[in-house]
């Protein structure tokens, strides 16, 4: 094991500063932890800085299906996955370059996805014997010898954040929530990237919380120094810009790729647009984002149930309108009789079918493609649909343009 336990003090001075950089085609980095501990949004602002520097972006987040796991235990461990790439990429790896590690679980869950060889950095204050007993550990694997085969980086990245935010005078507990941004300054420098565009967007997100922006901007700061002045890594690696057509780019989710896709279809058609659904997870964001267009016509409602959903949709399609539902797979399994009565009544309805895994109710927060028959065939007599499948987020957008004029 390729092993190195950062002190909790950074030397002053240090080679490591002048380290060679390595120029990589593409690289895939996992941030995981427990639900609390900010994964998410440690990607999202990795992605976002990895955006602005060029690269192609290919995001992937994944939540537990439970309702607040207890702290450090298997069922409550979030992970974020990003592709970056040099290239354009269509989905993340098969396996990742970095894996950063928040305590025992979230190493358990995703060591086996790390590549032979590749960098695994953990905070080693959270590998006490309790923490190791919620997440299974006989033994600690810092020292047992079964992280053999990575680059192991060992850092107290909880007592380093809270000494880094001491100055704010910020509870424990506070303090104790700013590690996400320190592990992301790690990373960060890891891959050349700058900490202005994170830095200007956390003093934005937190303007009227100006303690709270300060301890995170401290943390991030932190954790990029500490990288700079121990010698934790051998190298840095530099994903060169992608070679893309000119143009403005942005990133997205299908949900809002969907979102805009309705909107812009209304614009063209001529026709105002309703949006008509029962919440459910992960469609309710549809529902969220076009809510927020009202001033171009767009009219949502949000239904009592899925069959009034579907409904009133079709309701709307018979009064002239652009009419649009979403659920996911049980929810397409309850609109199954109205969609059938959609097609006999030859309404132009679309209906946007989000996936989740998993049969019957399913896991809400899991992704998974297995709706295509039921969305085929899910219905009794003849009734025929076109099925459209989109194959990227950005696609989502043109897939929602066709619906609409074959539905037309």
């Amino acid at each position: 094991m390729s092993s190195v336990k950062a002190p909790l003090r950074a030397k002053s001075v240090s080679s490591q500063a002048k380290l060679p950089k390595t120029k990589l085609e593409k690289a895939t980095i996992r941030f995981a932890g427990d639900s609390g501990d900010g994964m998410q949004l440690t990607g999202t602002r990795f992605s976002a800085t990895s955006v602005m520097a060029g690269n192609d972006v290919i995001t992937f987040p994944d939540y537990p299906a439970e309702i607040r796991a207890p702290a450090g235990t298997l069922a409550g461990v979030s992970s974020f996955d990003l592709s970056i790439s040099s290239n354009e990429i269509y989905a993340t790896a098969d396996y990742l370059s970095v894996l950063v590690t928040m305590n025992p679980a979230a190493l358990k869950l995703n060591l086996q996805d790390l590549e032979k060889g590749g960098i695994l950095i953990v905070n080693s204050d959270n590998f006490a014997e309790n923490d190791l007993r919620k997440a299974e550990y006989s033994e600690n694997p810092l020292e047992s010898g079964e992280l053999n085969d990575y680059r192991v980086v060992q850092i107290p990245i909880t007592k380093l954040t809270l000494r880094a935010v001491e100055e704010t005078g910020l509870s424990h507990r506070d303090g104790v929530r700013c590690k996400n941004f320190f592990s992301l300054g790690v990373v960060q420098w890891l891959f050349v990237r700058s900490l202005d565009q994170t830095r200007d967007w956390i003093e934005d997100k937190f303007k009227n919380k100006p303690e709270i922006a300060k301890a995170n901007v401290l943390a991030l700061q932190a954790g990029y120094n500490y990288a700079i002045t121990t010698e934790l890594f051998q190298a840095r690696y530099n994903v060169p810009p992608a070679v893309l057509p000119s143009g403005e780019y942005r990133q997205i989710t299908g949900n809002q790729a969907f979102s805009l896709g309705c909107v812009a279809a209304s614009l063209r058609s001529g026709l105002s647009l309703l949006y008509s659904s029962y919440p459910i997870t992960p469609a309710s964001d549809i529902l969220h984002e076009l809510a927020q267009y009202k001033n171009f016509g767009v009219k949502t409602i949000q239904a009592e149930d899925e069959i009034a959903a579907m409904s009133s949709t079709i309701g709307s399609a018979f009064g002239g309108v652009l009419a649009v539902t979403g659920t996911s797979g049980p929810g397409l399994d309850l609109k199954s009789e109205a969609i059938g009565y959609a097609v006999m009544a030859e309404l132009p309805v679309v209906v946007l079918n989000v996936q989740r895994g998993g049969p019957s109710t399913g896991l809400p927060t899991k992704a998974e493609q297995t709706d295509l028959l039921a969305a085929m065939y899910g219905r009794h007599g003849e009734a025929p649909v076109p099925v459209l499948a989109p194959a990227t987020p950005g696609d989502c957008f043109y897939m929602v343009l066709e619906a609409f004029r074959l539905a037309l």
